[in-house]
C-alpha cells in the first residue's frame, strides 16, 4: 500500500457517502420531478402539529399538553391558518413561511386501514402499499413499483442504514445513512489500536497521516453543521441530513426516502413546548433547509411526509399520547397549490372520534399518493393499479 493511496482512501471514505449498490451510475433526467417521501417512525401526535383550535373538546381532553389558542397580539403563540386549524408555534418561521407561500398543505384524518395500533405492522403496511386483506408480499414495496414504471425517468435512493421494505423488490436500489457523517472513522481506541499495528512498519507514516486526514474532515464537517445549525438544531439534527440530501436529489435521484425516529411520546410529550415541539422544530427547520438546497429546483419538487398512524386524542396519564389511528400528512413543494387544509374532513368533537379515543381516517394515504403520482408524472390508471392496486385515486390537485 503506497502511502498516497491511504490517504486518497482516508480522504473518500471520510468526505464520501458509500452507496451500497454494485456499479450502477444513475442519470437523472432534468425535466423529471422530484419526490421524496419523509416517514416519521414511531406515530407521531398530529394534533399538536395541526392543533383543532376552534374544538373546546381538544382543550377538555389535554389539560396539560394542548397548545394553546392563537393569540393575535403574540409573535410566539400558534400560526393561526384558518378558522377551525392553527399550527405549532414551533414551525412558524419554517413551515409557517412556506404555508403563507402556498408551498405548503396539511391533509387530516390521513392515513391507512390498519387498525392494529401495531408500529411494525402498519410501518409495513404502509409500506408495501396493497390492500389489507392482499396476500402480504414483504418483497414488493410500493416506490419500488413506482420506481419500476418510472425507469429512467426518476433514479431512486433511500436515506436510510437498510434498504426499506417500500424500495425492495425494484433491483439495484442504492442506500446511504447519513447518521454519522460527522463522526471520525474510527475513535481514540481504534486510532491507537491502528497506530500501534504499524508501529516500526514501513507504512507507518502513511498509516498516522490517514488517521489524522479523517479527523481533520470529520471536523470539517462538524464546523460545517454548526454554521448551517445557526443556533437552531444541534450538529446531529435532521436539517444537516436534509441539506445533503437535497444536493443529492438536485443533482442525481429523483425518487427519494428518509425515515425519522423518535415520535413514539408516551411520556412527557409537552405541548407548544418539550419533546414532541422540539422534534417538529428539528423536522421543519430540516425539510426549509431541504428546500433552500435545492434552490430554484424546489419548484419541481415535492415532498410528503407521513407516519404510520396518529395518537390518542386524549392525553394519557403520563401526559403523554398513545397509539392512535388517523394522522396529518404534510404536503410541500415549490409550485404545489399549497396554502390550505386539503381532503375530506369532519369536526373535532367526542362524536367524531374513531372508538371514542382516536381520529378517524377519511383519507386513505394509498388513494393520496396514487392522485399525487398520476399528476406528477401522468400514469395511467394500469400504471397506478400496478403502485397501489385496488386503490381509487384521490385527485385533491395539490400538485
Amino acid at each position: 500500500m503506497k502511502r498516497r493511496h491511504f490517504l486518497q482512501l482516508a480522504a473518500s471514505a471520510s468526505t464520501l457517502p458509500a452507496l451500497t449498490v454494485a456499479g450502477r451510475v444513475f442519470a437523472a433526467s432534468p425535466s423529471s420531478p422530484r419526490f421524496l417521501l419523509v416517514f416519521l417512525r414511531g406515530g407521531y401526535d398530529c394534533a399538536n402539529l395541526l392543533v383543532p383550535y376552534s374544538s373546546d373538546f381538544y382543550y377538555q381532553s389535554r389539560p396539560n399538553i394542548a397548545v394553546p389558542r392563537p393569540d393575535p397580539t403574540s409573535t410566539t403563540g400558534a400560526l393561526a391558518l384558518d378558522s377551525d386549524w392553527a399550527l405549532a408555534p414551533v414551525l412558524r418561521d419554517s413551515i409557517g413561511s412556506l404555508y403563507k407561500d402556498k408551498q405548503a398543505a396539511f391533509i387530516p384524518f390521513a392515513g391507512t386501514d390498519d387498525l392494529s395500533r401495531s408500529h411494525f405492522e402498519t410501518q409495513d403496511n404502509i409500506e408495501r402499499g396493497e390492500p389489507l386483506q392482499a396476500h402480504q408480499d414483504f418483497n414488493s414495496g410500493f416506490m419500488a413499483r413506482l420506481s419500476g414504471i418510472l425507469s429512467g425517468k426518476a433514479p431512486p435512493i433511500a436515506f436510510t442504514d437498510a434498504l426499506p421494505l417500500s424500495f425492495r423488490g425494484a433491483g439495484d436500489i442504492p442506500n446511504i445513512s447519513l447518521k454519522n457523517v460527522a463522526k471520525p472513522a474510527y475513535d481514540a481506541r481504534q486510532s491507537a489500536i491502528l497506530t500501534s499495528m504499524y508501529e516500526g512498519n514501513a507504512h507507518q507514516a502513511a498509516v498516522n497521516d490517514g488517521l489524522e486526514l479523517r479527523a481533520h474532515v470529520a471536523k470539517e464537517f462538524a464546523d460545517e453543521m454548526n454554521q448551517a445549525n445557526r443556533g437552531a438544531i444541534s450538529a446531529k439534527g435532521f436539517s444537516i441530513e436534509a441539506q445533503r440530501i437535497a444536493r443529492l436529489m438536485r443533482d442525481q435521484y429523483r425518487l427519494g426516502f428518509v425515515d425519522i425516529g423518535g415520535w413514539d411520546t408516551h411520556v412527557n410529550e409537552g405541548g407548544a413546548q418539550g419533546q414532541l415541539a422540539n422534534n417538529l422544530a428539528n423536522l421543519g427547520n430540516g425539510l426549509k433547509a431541504f428546500a433552500q438546497e435545492l434552490g430554484e429546483e424546489w419548484k419541481n419538487t415535492v415532498v410528503v411526509v407521513v407516519s404510520e398512524f396518529g395518537r390518542t386524542f386524549r392525553e394519557n396519564g403520563n401526559r403523554g399520547t398513545d397509539h392512535g389511528h388517523g394522522s396529518v400528512y404534510w404536503v410541500l413543494g415549490g409550485s404545489i397549490d399549497g396554502g390550505r387544509i386539503a381532503g375530506e374532513q369532519v369536526k373535532v368533537q367526542q362524536s367524531t372520534l374513531l372508538q371514542n379515543r382516536d381520529y378517524p381516517v377519511l383519507n386513505n394515504y394509498r388513494n393520496l399518493l396514487a392522485g399525487m403520482y398520476g399528476r406528477l408524472w401522468g400514469l395511467s390508471p394500469a400504471q397506478l393499479a400496478t403502485v397501489f392496486p385496488q386503490a381509487r385515486a384521490a385527485d385533491l390537485r395539490l400538485v
